[in-house]
């Protein structure tokens, strides 16, 4: 593993002295986009900054630390094989070690890639950095800009098929392939009941610097959680490049039909698990698109499937970071519901709830950081929007465990579209379900000593008390909503909503101590 310098101990040859600084982000690790797409060894050098105050900023998931810190110095020793001087700087943080560095060399240009978060865009302004335009994503945040214009709504779909006429992916002239654009109606199946053979992910065998920096997390004082690094990850781009190629093969067919699904036999089903990789720079969405399409070309692969893929990626990614930028910095902030119920106990310790869906879950992001976007929507930020959770403290969380988390990423995700606090500024409605969805496309009831079907009573299950719970405690926000005129019209005709407020309070006790 490369030694990282404090500022004072780097000394400059007097070529150095004459060329071009990138600073290079540990979210950015690409050789082909932004400002790195035109360096050379002969006129740039690289700067990457290790910032002591984000590391220690907060209690990390032990592999998402490992990921990021791992990535960033296979994708150093990757540029100094190239000849690049890499210059690697333990600092306070980013903008000091920025600060440091250009008080020894006053005169050396400084650039980079527009940064993927907003504190850090600061920050490169601030100092006066010269910024390349991030043209690792498909859309540039002035084309999502000139997208939304003056539109009242930013419908996801609108985007997503405008996405679709202006890239050409699953075109035929200016119509989509198969005359439909969205199959997502097709690919709701839940779990097969028994028999089905899931493909078993890869593993990533560690090298010495893996083995180096898990060995430097370990024996630092970071505050951690989760299990440690096991190989599930990889941590190189020949690495990511190896997860692209096994989806492609063994689950891009299959990936559609159970996007959604919850089952217990396996942890990734047919997913791709490039989310990391696409977060980090390590692959780029037009490389994942277009080796996607080449695969379906083949044609052995069904639409729905190719249609799924494609539209997580120029659809849902590119709407997300979008978005990001296009919001206020103090959307993040957004709390239009008003909940203000501290972190459940259980999205720490999994030991604390009895709910199976939410006991298996918890355990499987402490395993790997990570579970797919059901889990995500209709488990974790679904009981955190039903119970009343403060949003600022569940993105904290999103934040710290998962994998792939990323500001742009999670921002939105969480106050727009799994929290909706954001008095439906992005989403018209809010995600919520009661418990016979979750048994629908989950595996997890079965086991579980609380049943789906009832909403009182001492086996109720918390989705669906909570559920209806948070249609009787949230009328009035939602008054004059036509997308909630069924739900609300099944409210008026429980016959027993008074136990069931009984009953909510009871959970919501019980969720808060760790009993439930």
């Amino acid at each position: 593993m490369g030694s990282r310098l404090g500022p004072s101990e780097i000394l400059f040859t007097e070529m150095q002295k004459r060329m071009i600084t990138v600073v290079v982000p540990y979210d950015q690790l690409s050789r082909t986009h932004g400002a790195m797409s035109k360096a050379q060894p002969e006129t740039h050098q690289i700067l990457m900054i290790e910032s002591q105050n984000f590391l220690s900023s907060r209690t990390w998931h032990a592999q998402r630390l490992f990921l990021l810190l791992s990535a960033a110095e296979h994708f150093a020793i990757e540029l100094e094989a190239e000849g690049f001087s890499v210059h690697r700087l333990q600092a306070a943080s980013v903008r000091a070690g920025i600060i440091e560095y250009r008080q020894l060399q006053p005169d050396i240009t400084l650039i980079a890639t527009q940064p993927r978060s907003r504190a850090l865009q600061v920050v490169f302004e601030e100092l006066g950095i010269e910024l390349d335009v991030d043209d690792s994503f498909l859309t540039t945040r002035e084309q999502f800009s000139g997208w939304a214009g003056a539109r009242k709504s930013l419908t996801q779909e609108h985007f997503y098929r405008w996405q679709r006429n202006r890239l050409g992916y699953l075109m035929q002239g200016a119509s989509p392939i198969g005359d439909v654009w969205n199959l997502d109606s097709e690919n709701r199946l839940p779990p097969p009941k028994s028999g089905y053979a899931w493909p078993a992910p890869l593993y990533f065998q560690p090298d010495d610097i893996d083995r180096s920096v898990l060995a430097q997390i370990t024996n630092s004082e970071y505050s951690l959680w989760g299990s440690p690094a096991d190989g599930t990850w990889a941590t190189t781009r020949a690495g990511a490049l190896q997860q692209l190629q096994w989806f492609l093969t063994h689950s891009l067919g299959a990936f559609g039909p159970y996007e959604d699904a919850m089952p217990k036999e396996t942890w990734s089903a047919h997913h791709s698990m490039l989310s990391p990789y696409l977060n980090l720079g390590l692959l780029s969405p037009r490389e994942v698109c277009d080796a996607a399409i080449a695969r379906f070309d083949e044609g052995d692969i069904p639409l729905a499937s190719i249609e799924g893929f494609i539209r997580q990626i120029i659809g849902w990614r590119e709407y997300i970071n979008g978005v990001y930028w296009l919001f206020p910095e103090n959307y993040e902030q957004s709390n239009s519901l008003a909940a203000d119920r501290p972190l459940l106990p259980l999205f720490e310790d999994p030991a604390t709830t009895k709910m199976a869906c939410m006991n298996s879950t918890i355990l499987d992001v402490e395993k790997r950081g990570w579970v797919h976007h059901i889990p995500r929507l209709m488990l974790l930020s679904n009981l955190a929007l039903l119970s009343g959770v403060d949003p600022q403290e569940f993105l904290e969380w999103m934040r710290r465990v998962f994998i792939d988390a990323a500001d742009w990423v999670m921002v939105p995700n969480v106050i727009g579209m799994g929290l909706h606090a954001d008095d439906g500024v992005m989403m018209t409605k809010p995600y919520i379900a009661g418990g016979a969805y979750i048994k629908r496309m989950g595996q997890f009831c079965n086991d579980c000593e609380y049943k789906p079907a009832l909403r009182v009573g001492d086996q109720a299950c918390p989705f669906t008390t909570l559920y209806w719970d948070f249609l009787d405690r949230n009328q009035a926000a939602f008054q004059g909503n036509h997308r909630m005129v069924q739900q609300f019209a099944g409210l008026r005709k429980l016959n027993n909503l008074e136990e069931v407020r009984a009953r909510a309070k009871v959970v919501l006790s019980g969720l808060s101590q760790g009993t439930i």
